[in-house]
């Protein structure tokens, strides 16, 4: 079970874009994330007739490492840790740190 998901609002913690919010994007292999409109990079595209794309330079998200990211705590307007907790019913769920309070519902 991952600490971050598809869909969890994130902060960055550390690097060029410290403190900036998104929401995950897509889940990669190797511990990356890609989320959006963060680690924003330029992309150097060759047009393609067949697929339909135009050449240029494009924007685009970039991967980045989960351990430069927290997931965001609505309660305390913070990024926050996260741990595992088997609830009483036994299921596995994922909890903030700082409060104990349930990410999933």
């Amino acid at each position: 079970m991952n600490r971050i998901r598809k869909g969890d609002r994130v902060i960055v913690t550390t690097g060029r874009d410290k403190g900036q919010q998104g929401t995950v994007i897509r889940v990669l292999a190797n511990d990356k994330l890609v989320v959006e409109n963060v680690n924003m990079v330029k992309k150097h595209q060759k047009p393609n007739p067949q697929r339909g794309t135009t050449g240029g330079i494009v924007q685009k998200e970039a991967p980045i490492h989960t351990s430069n990211l927290a997931l965001f705590n609505p309660a305390t307007k913070k990024g926050d840790r996260v741990g595992f907790k088997t609830l009483d019913d036994g299921r596995k769920v994922r909890v903030f740190k700082s409060n104990g309070e349930v990410v999933d519902a």
